[in-house]
């Protein structure tokens, strides 16, 4: 009878699981023909570097505690590394005149010399073969500290301590390759460089367009005969090693399965034959090292493959998982440098300088503009600790490196503008105590450099995030991919987990949004005790990842169509920006708010104000323009998300900017003593030795008593005192000096020229001589 009944019941069942498997392999079938396949090198790319802390923010629920406990130990540095900043790196720093560095276009013997013999280029090169053995976080205080001297100089010490043959070798070269070339790179015998860029690269480092190799037999041995065209190639022109990227290709099957077709990395020295090396290029005027390789019909033996033969094809892997470097830790140590160190200057200067016999440190402008600086700073700061830490962690993070390089470039850049409009005429006129001008030119460099800006927000982040950090989507579009006969059921329990995960983090968003709505702790916090501070503004960041989250998955019903909508993904990449940045604050400040005083509150609430209303912003602007879909679906869309982001609609937001009075307050920090936080965050880390620095941060104090006994006098309506006067005079004078400007009497190669005439001054004086002859004959 039991058997009966489960035999009745199991052919009850059949049709149910065939209507199932039904719908399954259609729903299957649809998707496939709607989803774009992918190619080998996307293929390549989704399994290069590593996820970690950015799938926490896909999902919709990351984790302070895991930060921190992951992260936190890996932000010290060793006493070898601190002598290494305080000493040789100091030194450093006092043998270059960056304006003289600037008008030279190069740097002097002695300073090319200090470099390669003290180790410079070698930061990251294990001690095993003559290298410093720093860590990601000593290699990025290094940069931070050469930048705050010169950025020419901090651009030359970044290339081969990131992307570089050193790197490579370090990873992927053969025991012979290491054995030759690492102490060679070590003690600076030989400058390195990286060939990647071609003529039509732009922002896709994928075009090898114009560089390729084929292999070939000669003599009884295999190699590749290549030709190439680079350009843009850091320290090229001085270079004696050059690594060069090239599309290998091997008709003949030479290779017979010892490596494979494809990017493929060779290294070459200067000397090597065919090979050009030389040409630079004049990017903004810079002075650091930048120019072309070029090659045609170069013969590159097997053995000059980095890695050797087995490592042909695998360029890829190898340059992803060392591009993490590059762009997430040495370009954003470039705005590091501005943050920890013109901040402080230009918030000195500003006490200094007086208009309208006011120091425009009291402005309102000048407050905001300095309060953007302090908490762009602090940002940048912050999450390029963390950042350091995730590398040092030996994590490859591909999509944190690209929020990394396009965010805290971009505030860099936004800090030097600011910078600059408070400085006006001093950081206008170039000269040995312009300490802006040079940064200012050359950072849009950062800007451009591995990946443009405005590329890498409008598509990379988000293209690159949904696939390799969104926790079932890969599994989803491998199942596509595959012809297996289970893959429509895999398809299906991916489909049905994506929408479980949609589910929970809408529902999570509601409920926090509600939340937020009804609460009084809306606005600023920094009254808060520390641990409150850190699990209110902890529970606004998991809310924007829930509201993140379901942007994400919402995106997805774009299909193929979503890679082409590139300024709703910009939206989403700026909403995960600032989330990643909001947590690198929160992990600062959770580590650092014992050591410092309330300063250091001031400016984490003004980051973390800016930077949530900046994600809770790009999501309702994303929720406001979703792309059109098929039959008005998109509106629909549009509704779920901006219900996801703000439930109650404007009723109670929290994602408020700062006021003006905390505005003010973190200008202050920059502008005043009332704090430790600059004495004891930021200057230690940058370059003060130099005269004019002296000068403008040794004024301050001065400054700020002088203004206190004037105020004092006119509220009492009396003369200051012999004492208090000479105060006032010595302040004076500090202002006196602070506020000029270098003049020349000869600028430029034409007028340094023996008896060269400036041709207006020759011309008015040969008018003027023609002058009285042509009244008389106008007279006749």
């Amino acid at each position: 009878m039991r058997r009966q009944a489960l035999q009745r019941a199991a052919a009850a069942a059949r049709p149910a699981v065939s209507r199932r498997t039904f719908v399954a392999r259609a729903a299957y079938e649809a998707a496939r023909k709607m989803m774009p396949k992918i190619s080998d090198t996307e293929r390549v790319a989704l399994g290069c570097g590593t996820v970690g802390f950015d799938r926490e923010i896909f999902s919709g629920k990351p984790s302070l505690e895991n930060l921190l406990t992951t992260y936190a130990p890996l932000v010290t540095l060793t006493d070898e590394e601190k002598s290494f900043l305080a000493n040789e790196t100091e030194e450093l720093c006092g043998l270059v005149d960056d304006f003289k560095v600037l008008e030279d276009k190069d740097f002097s013997d002695e300073v090319w010399r200090f470099m390669r013999r003290q180790g410079f280029f070698a930061l990251k090169i294990p001690k095993e073969w003559g290298g410093k053995g720093f860590s990601t976080a000593a290699t990025s205080a290094v940069l931070v500290k050469l930048g705050t001297a010169s950025s020419d100089l901090a651009s030359t010490v970044a290339v081969p301590n990131s992307l570089g043959p050193g790197e490579l070798l370090v990873r992927y070269g053969t025991p012979e390759q290491q054995k030759y070339y690492l102490p060679l790179l070590a003690d600076g015998t030989f400058i390195p460089c990286f060939g990647l860029t071609g003529i039509h690269s732009g922002s896709d480092a994928t075009s090898l367009i114009g560089s390729y190799g084929v292999v070939e037999e000669r003599d009884g041995e295999i190699g590749v005969k290549c030709t190439f065209d680079k350009r843009y190639i850091t320290l090229a022109p001085v270079a004696g090693l050059v690594g060069i990227g090239f599309e290998l290709q091997d008709p003949n099957n030479l290779l017979k399965g010892n490596g494979e077709e494809g990017f493929t990395v060779a290294l070459l020295e200067r000397s090597h034959d065919n090979l050009e090396m030389g040409p630079r290029h004049c990017p903004l005027h810079a002075a650091f090292m930048n120019g072309t390789v070029k090659g045609s019909d170069v013969w590159v033996p097997m053995d000059a493959i980095l890695g050797g033969q087995e490592r042909c094809g695998f360029g890829w892997h190898m340059f992803v998982e060392c591009l993490a470097e590059g762009r997430g830790v040495s370009l954003p140590a470039m705005a590091v440098g501005l943050g920890k160190g013109a901040a402080p200057m230009v918030g000195a200067y500003a006490r200094a300088r007086k208009q309208f016999k006011v120091p425009i440190a009291e402005f309102g402008g000048v407050q905001e503009a300095l309060a953007l600086m302090a908490s762009d700073g602090y940002i940048a700061m912050a999450s390029t600790e963390l950042m350091n830490a995730i590398v040092d962690n030996h994590e490859a993070p591909m999509v944190l490196s690209s929020i990394m390089k396009q965010n805290v470039t971009n505030r860099g850049r936004d800090i030097i503008n600011h910078a600059m409009d408070v400085s006006g005429g001093a950081g206008i006129s170039m000269g040995a105590s312009n300490y802006l001008g040079s940064a200012y030119m050359s950072f849009p460099i950062a800007i451009t450099v591995e990946g443009a800006n405005i590329m890498t927000r409008s598509f990379q982040i988000i293209g690159q995030g949904l696939m390799r950090c969104h926790p079932h989507l890969l599994d989803v579009v491998e199942a596509l991919q595959s012809d297996s006969g289970d893959a429509p059921s895999k398809f299906m329990a991916g489909v049905k987990n994506m929408a479980s995960h949609g589910a929970t983090n809408f529902g999570r968003s509601v409920v926090a949004g509600v939340k937020d709505a009804v609460s009084l702790k809306g606005g600023e916090t920094g009254s808060m005790k520390p641990d409150a501070f850190v699990k209110l503004h902890e529970d606004r960041l998991q809310r924007l990842s829930a509201n993140f989250a379901v942007a994400a998955d919402l995106a997805l019903l774009l299909g193929g169509r979503l890679k082409f909508e590139e300024m709703f993904m910009g939206r989403l990449a700026d909403a995960i920006g600032a989330v990643f940045l909001g947590y690198g604050c929160l992990h600062h400040y959770a580590r650092n708010h014992d050591k410092v005083d309330a300063g250091l509150q001031r400016v984490a609430e003004h980051a973390l104000l800016r930077l949530e209303a900046e994600a809770f912003e790009a999501l309702k602007h994303a929720a406001d323009n979703v792309p059109k879909m098929p039959a008005g679906a998109h509106h629909v869309v549009g509704s779920v998300l901006r219900t996801a982001v703000a439930p109650l609609g404007d009723f109670g937001a929290t994602t408020k900017a700062p006021t003006d009075a905390l505005t003010k307050a973190t200008a202050d920090l920059l502008t005043t003593r009332d704090s430790d936080y600059v004495s004891t965050l930021l200057l230690p880390g940058v370059y003060t030795s130099g005269a004019y620095q002296k000068e403008v941060l040794g004024a301050l104090s001065l400054c700020l008593e002088a203004d206190a006994i004037e105020r004092a006098c006119k509220r009492a309506r009396k003369h200051p005192t012999a004492d208090e006067q000479k105060i006032l005079e010595a302040a004076a004078a500090a202002r006196d000096r602070i506020v000029q400007v270098q003049a020349f009497e000869k600028l430029g190669h034409a007028e340094r020229a023996p008896g060269h005439v400036r041709p207006a001054l020759a011309q008015t004086d040969a008018w003027l001589a023609d002058e009285p002859a042509a009244r008389e004959a106008a007279a006749a």
